[in-house]
């Protein structure tokens, strides 16, 4: 179990994505994902209330996750993640935005408290302190236990942050925002801030939309989604290079790429668990692999130099 910050909350390694629970996958097979997730010791679940509203229209992760929970009866064993700010009628950061949506993931999630709520996208349209005072608000009443910053700029989070400092209010505790081996943008001012405030990062598209899982290669079609933006990668000397980096480490250590790919992301400064998701208990057993892997310091430094632009 690694910790977020400086605050109590203790999660596993990696987080389960969400995103895919009522789209690619069904309400049953989301129930075996989260049974699975939860035996192998998992813990961290990350949603939000735009999870996938887009093909289903409705939240409806959250949805299934409060019916999972509740037949479940396990609520206070998890660390519960959702957030606001990009569902449609429910966007930005207004404070009667922030309002409503709670009351409405709360009442999906069938919960009385959600453990980490995430601002999902920056909101230049409403001052920064209306949006925390509404986020403290909702903390100092125990619907929210704490706060973080999704898809936030370096300058962006500084100023947050600093505001809370200086009024007194709840600040963000984490951020989240895409980071892989082929996706090294974090690496840089925004890395800087996290670590310099004392924050953890629990990045997604750890696999960079499944490029990173080994089933993308010259000529082969792959049924997914996410198989058009995955299969960019491929026509880039960099894309290729860490494939075969990936590939190396994975076939010494005979585990799946995808779990020497995330498994080096948490192995990066400032990570506490990056997000994976699975349509399936067969796409979980790599992400969980990843949880038990640690490599070496010549690994990480093949990786390192591999997927370096």
């Amino acid at each position: 179990m690694r910790s977020i910050g400086t605050t109590a909350l203790s999660v596993f390694p990696i987080s389960l994505g969400t995103n895919v629970f009522g789209w690619t996958a069904d309400k049953e097979t989301s129930f075996a994902v989260l049974d699975a997730y939860v035996e192998g010791g998992g813990n961290f679940l990350d949603t939000a209330d735009v999870y996938p509203h887009w093909a289903t229209g409705e939240s409806t992760s959250e949805m299934i996750i409060g019916d999972w929970m509740a037949d479940r009866r396990n609520r206070d064993s998890l660390v519960l993640a959702t957030k606001v700010g990009m569902l449609e009628g429910l966007s930005g950061l207004s404070p009667a935005t922030i309002r409503t949506a709670v009351e409405d993931s709360l009442r999906r999630l069938r919960t009385d408290y959600i453990d980490l709520y995430w601002a999902h996208v920056d909101d230049h349209d409403t001052p920064l302190v209306e949006s925390l005072a509404a986020f403290d608000a909702l903390v100092r009443e125990g619907k929210v236990r704490y706060v973080g910053a999704s898809n936030y700029g370096p300058a962006r989070l500084a100023e947050a942050l600093k505001i809370s400092d200086d009024e007194g209010l709840a600040r963000y505790v984490a951020l989240q925002q895409p980071y892989n081996l082929v996706e090294r943008g974090y690496e840089g001012a925004l890395r800087d801030v996290v670590a310099a405030e004392g924050l953890s990062s629990t990045p997604y598209f750890g696999l960079a939309r499944g490029f990173l899982t080994g089933k993308y290669a010259p000529g082969v079609t792959v049924d997914s989604p996410r198989a058009g933006k995955a299969a960019e990668y491929l026509g880039t000397e960099h894309g290729r290079r860490t494939l075969e980096a990936l590939a190396k480490v994975a076939n010494e250590r005979e585990v799946a790429p995808a779990s020497v790919a995330l498994a080096w992301v948490a192995a990066q400064p400032t990570i506490t668990a990056p997000i994976a998701s699975a349509r399936n208990v067969e796409q979980l057993q790599p992400i969980m692999t990843a949880a038990a892997l640690t490599l070496s310091a010549e690994e990480l430094a093949l990786l390192d130099e591999a997927s370096r632009l």
